[in-house]
């Protein structure tokens, strides 16, 4: 999706016009910077390009296309290249060529897996080079081709999941794209094309749609691989079994499932998914779930032979690539005939990641996440999850969100059930846990209720200090993993009573509002605040969804500096969906548009209406407002400023934002503000600068005498200017 800078919608583009310039855009595209999660899309987008570039039917401007996958380059750190020994490696063909530099052709490279990367890409300190025959590290070479230095004249696209693209410095993007994944229809249209039975595929489709959490992660295409490997299997043979509806359910019967495919393919046998898994796919599985964690921790995403070897992984083992293994983990042959494994997506390593640590605890009462090892029943399950609730809400970038759902998700006795076999240790010489099962005749251990009890507890203790709601997100999803909904069935009922206007709400009954909005089927195309609460506090705890919303509608709800500065941050959040902002009959005062002003200027920025009619801003709020429309011109298309005290002064200092030809503002309502015959000849100044923007005026009740208003008719006589509606 890109944002188009048009009316308040995102317009979809095709991949294959990425590097054509948006309406509005004068400079070309040099470089693509393409994020997105995990398995949205993003190789697959590289791969239909290249496609259509290769069939002709796209892009036939571009002579030559070169593939730099990172998880290639990674294997190239400690060595020294050209850069046209580099592109010579992968395409030897182009030594025919002749000179790439020249201009004469058109050369599209693509970096796939900013994410993957483990170069250091410094664009800080690597030294300058503009010479594509001077051999370098690769990470230089790559800094200097991004940055310009090398092969200007060439196209760049890279890929990434968003945390990784802030390693590529902004004054280097061109154009940021993003893979946004399935919607709700064509979530719908997958499973109809993936089920050849539609009556099965209608089913399956009814299923997702009764569990809230399974249908927000449909937008990613991998889950809904996965989820019409388990529900077409399951609701197809009526099994009779319980169909997951959890996150980590599916996750569980999508491994035994699978193990159970292998059997009967190659051991002509079937088992039910609630039998034992075989100890020869168990030991493959618990090798991988330990290379799984250890690597999320270092937040790796790749692994090469020597990262397998030591988890005890044989890399030369048929078996670990056939049955279960060949849809969950795969290897991959480079260029330079080596090895690159992965698993088929990030959130598989999650899963297993947190089926180690869960074993690990088990079999050995050992607590992975802190380093304690204990041969007692001291270490208890409810600490080993305190400590992954703590770690995931103190990752900057979630990372570890996933990882926590799944890991509370394991221990619910229906998943326990299902992987019994796997998580019964086998191994007789494992004297360890007999230790501990002897010491648990003379203690009395804690019991998975009892540790699922006080998880959600303290889960609900965090949700109740939290005082961003927008961290508490991940913590509901948590509860959902536990069975425990009450929090969102309590504000469910409060919803549907009618009765929200005026009831004070506790802090974790804010946070589960929160939560209700953002995951239901309702669109949040618009938000009125005063449905809910109409409250300055209102408007601070439900910040989360204000960010979401195109339109919010915060009218009359008593809003002053304090809100305006958090709203200030919903302005600046990326990506920011907020088009339009009602903030009239509030009083925010001058201090408080200033905060917000803040948040307008900052490119990240794309607010098109702004009303702040009756405010109480004077020229000082003015001068801010006409500050951020200098510093981030193209965006706001409408300001309402009626009824408010910006005199003659005001209007002055907006009037000459209104001179530069970058502004975009096509609508400025002053109703009653005070404006006389001075601040009515700067705006005429304006406009006989810049006739062709402004298409509404509004300056009704104000005095600015017959005078101002003669010479402000001259200016309507320009053919250039474009007002449609003076008042």
């Amino acid at each position: 999706m890109a944002a188009k800078k048009k009316h308040t919608q995102e317009t979809p583009i095709k991949c294959s016009d990425i590097f054509k310039p948006l309406p509005g855009q004068e400079k070309p595209i040099r470089t693509v910077l393409m994020k997105g999660i995990a398995g949205i899309g993003k190789t697959v987008s590289v791969q239909k390009f290249i496609l259509d570039w290769a069939t002709g039917e796209a892009n036939q401007d571009i002579h030559f296309i070169v593939l730099l996958p990172f998880r290639e380059l990674n294997l190239m750190k400690e060595e020294r290249y050209s850069l046209l020994d580099l592109l010579y490696h992968y395409h030897p063909e182009l030594k025919e060529v002749g000179n790439l530099k020249s201009g004469k052709y058109t050369v599209l490279i693509i970096f796939d897996g900013l994410d993957e990367s483990r170069l250091s890409l410094d664009f800080q300190n690597n030294q300058m080079c503009r010479d594509v025959t001077q051999s370098l590290t690769v990470d230089v070479l790559l800094t200097n081709l991004i940055r310009g230095n090398l092969l200007p004249s060439a196209l760049l696209w890279i890929t990434s999941r968003p945390a990784a693209t802030s390693q590529i410095p902004a004054e280097c993007v061109h154009q940021v794209t993003e893979v946004r994944g399935f919607n709700d229809e064509q979530k719908e249209e997958y499973f109809r094309k993936r089920v050849s039975d539609q009556d099965l595929a209608s089913a399956i489709i009814k299923h997702i749609k009764s569990s809230r959490s399974l249908h927000i992660m449909c937008h990613i295409p991998v889950f809904c691989w996965i989820s019409a490997t388990v529900l077409e299997r399951m609701l197809g043979e009526a099994s009779g079994g319980v169909i997951p509806t959890t996150l980590t359910g599916m996750y569980t019967h999508f491994l035994l499932i699978l193990t159970n495919m292998k059997n009967e393919k190659y051991c002509r046998r079937t088992e039910t998914e609630t039998e034992y898994l075989l100890n020869s796919e168990k030991e493959n599985i618990l090798k991988l779930a330990k290379l799984g964690f250890k690597h999320l921790e270092n937040g790796n995403l790749i692994f090469y032979t020597k990262d397998l070897r030591k988890c005890n992984i044989d890399v030369s083992e048929a078996s670990v690539y056939s049955g279960v293994c060949t849809q969950i983990f795969k290897e991959e042959s480079t260029i330079f005939k080596q090895k690159v494994y992965c698993f088929v997506h990030l959130s598989i390593q999650e899963y297993l990641a947190a089926l180690h640590v869960f074993f690990v605890y088990k079999n050995e009462n050992k607590n992975l996440l802190n380093g304690i090892h204990t041969y007692s029943n001291t270490v208890k399950l409810s600490e080993l999850y305190k400590i992954a609730v703590d770690e995931a809400l103190q990752s900057k970038n979630g990372h570890l969100d996933l990882f926590l759902r799944f890991l509370l998700g394991i221990s619910m006795e229906s998943n326990q059930t299902l992987l019994r076999g796997l998580m019964t240790q086998t191994h007789s010489s494992s004297w360890r846990g007999q230790i501990i099962r002897w010491r648990g005749l003379f203690t009395q251990p804690e019991s998975v209720s009892q540790s699922i009890q006080k998880t959600t507890d303290y889960i609900k203790q965090l949700i109740r200090d939290n005082p961003s709601p927008e961290r508490c997100i991940n913590l509901f999803h948590c509860l959902n993993e536990l069975n425990d909904n009450s929090l969102v069935e309590e504000i469910k009922s409060f919803l549907s009573s009618g009765r929200q206007s005026g009831r004070k709400l506790s802090s974790e009954q804010w946070s589960a509002l929160v939560f209700v909005l953002l995951t239901s089927e309702e669109s949040l195309d618009e938000f009125d605040l005063k449905k809910f609460s109409g409250t300055e506090e209102g408007c601070v705890k439900l910040l989360p969804v204000i960010k979401r919303t195109k339109r919010a509608l915060l009218s009359g709800c008593g809003i002053t500096e304090k809100g305006c500065a958090a709203l200030a941050s919903a302005l600046r959040s990326n990506p920011s969906t907020l088009r339009e902002l009602d903030l009239s009959r509030n009083r925010p005062g001058d201090s408080g548009v200033t905060k917000l002003s803040a948040g307008l200027e900052d490119p990240n920025c794309k607010l098109e209406t702004l009303r702040l009619s009756d405010c109480g801003i004077t020229e000082e709020g003015c001068a801010a407002l006409a500050s951020a429309l200098r510093s981030n011109p193209s965006t706001l298309r409408e300001l309402d400023l009626s009824s408010n005290h910006p005199g003659d002064s005001g209007l002055t200092k907006l009037s000459a934002v209104l001179e530069d030809p970058n502004c975009k503002l096509e609508t400025l309502r002053l109703s009653d503000c005070g404006i006389t015959e001075e601040g009515c000849a700067a705006l005429t100044s304006a406009l006989r600068s810049n006739p062709s923007t402004l298409r509404v005026l509004d300056l009704s009740y104000n005095h600015p005498g017959d005078s101002a208003v003669t010479k402000l008719s001259a200016v309507l006589e320009d053919p250039n200017c474009k007002l449609e509606t003076l008042r």
